[in-house]
């Protein structure tokens, strides 16, 4: 921990004559990061960050968690987000906080045991303040993560309106809990959006359903039902079959049909469509 006397000594490592620290720190920065930050917001990133340090320290700051460090803190959340969504690795992020004590360390080559020690003293700031831009970058990459696998999920799940009043859900792929439960909120409120009565959830493309999995499903089209919706579940295959029963699943009361296209004429002529006059007047 950084004595509150010592400040003085710190803001004066960092205010040391014939030389801008600062300028030194943006090219050693600058040199990692290449041309993939530009100049200018490099530069007023680690300016201000510096400013921000060293008005820190003059205030008697004692470590990256004192009042008197919330500026800093803050600067380097927002530096942390960047380089995280610009696709940085943590490395090369933290390396924005621990370049500086290299640009330093040439005051160690004749530097008096007071400037020795006050570097030491320095750099523990350094660390403490490098390890906090690690772990804000680490939470807005989980962040991000989850964002992304949310979206995913949102586009791996698509509702289909397959007909007026008739509208469908084909999944492919593996099921889980986390996803069944989108293709119960999906569903449901296209049924509210399109006003349909009648949707198909077909599993043609899915390769294994789990008990979980299966009970999602089975809640999905009571939910629908209590919508006053009619579900149809198409496409179970004989693996998928065996399985359900195996697990002594109960599926009593729920409509299933071998493929989507049975499914749908089934839809249809609950919906009161007659195909043929329709198929005889497209004739």
């Amino acid at each position: 921990m950084v004595k509150r006397d010592s400040a003085v000594d710190l803001v004066g490592i960092l205010s040391v004559e014939n030389g801008d620290l600062a300028s030194s720190w943006i090219r050693e920065v600058s040199g990692t990061l290449g041309s993939r930050v530009g100049k200018a917001e490099l530069d007023r990133e680690l300016r201000e960050l510096y400013e921000a340090l060293v008005e820190a320290l003059r205030q008697g700051a004692t470590d990256v968690h004192s009042e008197q460090m919330s500026e800093v803190r803050a600067l380097l959340t927002e530096l942390s987000r960047n380089r995280a969504r610009q696709g940085f690795s943590p490395s090369e992020t933290a390396i924005s906080v621990f370049a500086l004590k290299r640009v330093l360390e040439p005051l160690l080559e004749n530097g008096s045991a007071e400037v020795v020690r006050a570097y030491l003293q320095l750099g523990r700031v350094l660390d403490g303040l490098g390890l906090f831009t690690i772990e804000t970058y680490t939470q807005t990459r989980d962040e991000l993560i989850s964002a992304q696998a949310e979206q995913l999920l949102e586009l791996s799940t698509p509702v289909v309106r397959l007909w007026d009043g008739v509208i469908a859900v084909p999944l492919v792929g593996t099921l889980d809990s986390a996803r069944t439960q989108v293709v119960m909120e999906k569903l449901l409120q296209a049924l509210v959006d399109t006003g349909s009565e009648q949707a198909i959830i077909d599993i043609t493309g899915v390769p294994a359903v789990d008990t979980q999995v299966a009970q999602h499903l089975l809640k999905t089209i009571v939910a629908a039902r209590l919508m006053g919706a009619e579900c149809t579940v198409s496409g179970i295959s004989p693996q998928i079959a065996q399985t359900i029963v195996a697990l002594g699943i109960e599926f009593d009361g729920i409509v299933t049909k071998a493929s989507l296209a049975d499914a749908l004429k089934l839809a249809l002529r609950r919906s009161g469509v007659d195909m043929i006059a329709h198929q005889g007047g497209q004739r």
